[in-house]
Order: structure tokens, then sequence, then C-alpha cells
């Protein structure tokens, strides 16, 4: 019986979610193998849903891959890919990225010897394979290695960590090229089954299109069970978020976004602040909120936020006209720190946009996470993963053997 393959690994946690690290050259060169290589480590296409024969975590926020490896442009220090695992079917998602995991990437760089530490805080500068983006992480470090422990706390994960501070350069565009993919800050969009809502199509860190929550009947404070238990409502969602990666030009067809790009675009809906309990049982204010929201990801409900959907929350709550304009806490416009509501608390997202002649710029955003490495060690791939190597004698002279 042929032995199984080892490969390097590392489980880390970044914000809200959770995923597994490979260095680049320790995977297969993109393609089908790789897909299968990394499906096998994660139990991808588990049709139990439980992914019980590998590392994932049977989430869509435990399900996701990060592949590092040496910059390729210029003024980055390390290339950051993500794939997000399905959890039912045998596919990833290669579009977009995970702003939660962008936190990881910087401590892994740092403690795999990719960047080295310069106590008290590092800089690493990251290129965002998807987006084609850079990223800024500022990552506390102690003797040259990041700092785990402190005294930063964020909803969705028990206890406290290390503040990350994470800076999102020029995100507008991530995936379309442009910050409104349409150029309309609204739109109606008119889906088979759902009829005919008002939405925002916006593209930056990751595309998400943003419809208000009563249009929907909803209140924007729903938890978990509410949405995931409501099989009706959830092919709703998924029918606008289908035909608006159709508009948006990231699908020819909505057949293909569901089945091809379940990941992205994103899907949020959005109210005016309101009080509410988490999933844990605390109460939120309304008064500690700018806006109340709600992501999906992956057909289900974030028990938290999408950091890179919080980015577009952000983006969109300061241009003029947007479904999470119309709804969010007045404020000024320009740069400004947005309070969002979610299942399991607050977060807080900075962004600062500006007019660019008759449209809009995304200059920036930036927010705060926490991360820890969980585990490092080799994952274990099956023989028959693999293809069947050719006998050496019908190797080419010239091929290394």
């Amino acid at each position: 019986m042929a032995a199984q393959r080892r490969i390097a690994a590392a489980l880390m946690r970044g914000g809200t979610s959770k995923g597994v690290f490979f260095h680049r050259a320790d995977l297969p060169e993109e393609g089908a193998l790789r897909d299968r290589v990394i499906l096998a480590a994660f139990g991808g296409g588990d049709p139990y849903g439980r992914q019980i024969d590998g590392l994932g975590g049977a989430t869509s926020t435990t399900s996701k891959v990060v592949i590092i490896g040496p910059p390729s442009v210029p003024d980055a220090d390390v290339d950051f890919t993500f794939g997000q695992v399905s959890v039912t079917a045998p596919m990833i998602d290669w579009g977009g990225t995970c702003g939660n995991l962008t936190s990881a990437v910087g401590p892994f760089a740092i403690e795999e010897g990719l960047v080295r530490g310069t106590d008290p805080l590092t800089a690493v500068r990251i290129w965002q394979t998807n987006t084609r983006k850079h990223i800024v992480a500022r990552i506390p470090t102690e003797g040259g290695l990041p700092q785990v422990e402190g005294d930063y706390a964020i909803d969705g994960v028990p206890g406290s960590g290390a503040k990350i501070v994470l800076e999102f350069l020029s995100p507008g565009g991530a995936m379309t090229g442009r910050l409104l993919p349409t150029d309309r800050p609204a739109e109606t969009l008119d889906a088979p089954g759902v009829g005919r809502l008002e939405v925002s199509l916006v593209d930056a860190v990751n595309p998400v299109v943003f419809l208000r929550a009563e249009a929907l009947g909803l209140t924007a404070t729903e938890g978990p069970e509410r949405i995931d238990g409501d099989v009706a409502l959830l092919a709703r969602l998924e029918a606008v978020r289908a035909h608006a990666a159709v508009r948006m030009g990231l699908a020819r067809t909505p057949e293909e976004a569901t089945t091809r790009s379940p990941g992205v675009p994103k899907i949020a809906f959005v109210a005016p602040p309101a009080t509410y309990t988490t999933i844990s049982g605390a109460m939120v204010a309304a008064d500690a909120q700018d806006v109340t929201a709600r992501i999906m990801s992956m057909g289900r409900l974030h028990r938290a936020f999408a950091a890179s959907g919080a980015a577009a929350t952000a983006v969109a709550a300061l241009i003029d006209g947007t479904v999470v304009h119309d709804v969010v806490r007045a404020g000024p416009s320009g740069e400004r720190l947005i309070r969002l509501g979610h299942p399991s608390g607050v977060m807080e997202i900075g962004a600062a946009v500006t007019r660019d002649g008759d449209g809009w710029r995304a200059d920036k955003v930036i927010t705060q996470r926490t991360a820890r490495r969980l585990m490092e060690g080799r994952v274990l791939i099956p023989a028959s993963v693999w293809p069947v190597a050719q006998p050496a004698a019908a190797a080419p002279a010239s091929r290394r053997g």
C-alpha cells in the first residue's frame, strides 16, 4: 500500500475565521491537482457536511485555505492567496479574499522567517493575489516574534489577544475593477421568484450586494437559527446574490454564480441601528451601533461578520445614495469609523472615501483583529490523490529523475 504524502501546514485563527496555511512551494502548481490536494486535506466535498475525513471545521468560517509565498510584485513582503473550501461540494472558490484571515498572514510570515520581526511593531506588506491589492498588517512583536496575548477583544472570539491593525490600500474594484461595478450607488434588481428589489453593488476588499432587511421582511437583528432555518428565505437570498453576480460581471449566468462562485459576491442586509441580543445572550444597544447588519457566508448566516464584507459596508456607508448610506446613523462623510452590529456583537471599521469626478474612490479601510497559531505539523494526503508516477524509462532524457 502506498504511503500517504506529508505536507507542512499550520492551523491559524485570524479574527473570527480559522484556516489551514501552506507555503506555496509545498503545494503543486495552481490547477486541478492543487485543488485535489487541498480538498483531501480539508475533507472537502463531504456529503454529510462534517468534513470528518479532514481538517475542515464543517462551517464556511472554518473551512478556508491560505497559501503564502514570496512576493510577486514590488513593495510587498509576501503573496497571500485565499481559497474558500466548500464543506459539501468538491470545489474551492478562489474568488475574493478573507479579511479575517488576512490578520493571520503577518504572524505566519514572521513565524516562518519570511519577514524579520522589528520590535515592538512589525509592518508586513501583503500582496493579495486574488484581488491584486496591497495590504499593510502591523503586528505587535516581542523578541522578533508575534505577540499572542493582549487586552484587545473582538466580538465573536472568546478572550482577548494582541491587537493587529490591517490597512487595506485602495480597496475599490478588488474583483470587478470598479468600486461601483455598475456606476450606480443603488439600482433595481429583478430576480425570478423574489421580485424587484433595490440593491447596492459595491466592490471594496470583496464585492458585496446590499439590500434593506425590510425588503425581505427582516429586521437585521435575526440570528442563525431564524435565517438558516428558513429554506425559502435562503433560496431568495441566493437568487438575489446570483443575479447580482451576473450584473457585476462576476458570472455569466445565475446558475454559474451558484455552482462556481458561491463565496463571491457576498450578500448582506442592513437596517437602522436597533437593540438586539447576540448569539451569546448579550444585549447590543442601538446607540452602540451606526448600522445593524447581517451577512451570508456560503449560503448560511455568518455568526459574526466577514471582515471583507465589513470593509465594503463601511465604504458603502460613506457613499451617498447606497442602501447602506440610507440606513446608517448620521455622521461625517469622507473618513469615518463605522460601528457595525452583527450576530456576535459590534465591529468597528474605519474607511476613507472621496469624490472622484462624477464617481467615488475608496482610499483605504482600516480594521483591527487578533490572530493566533493553533497548530503546526504535517497534513497527510492519500497517495491516490496524486497522479500515477510514470516509469523512469518513459521519461525524456532531459527530465530530472
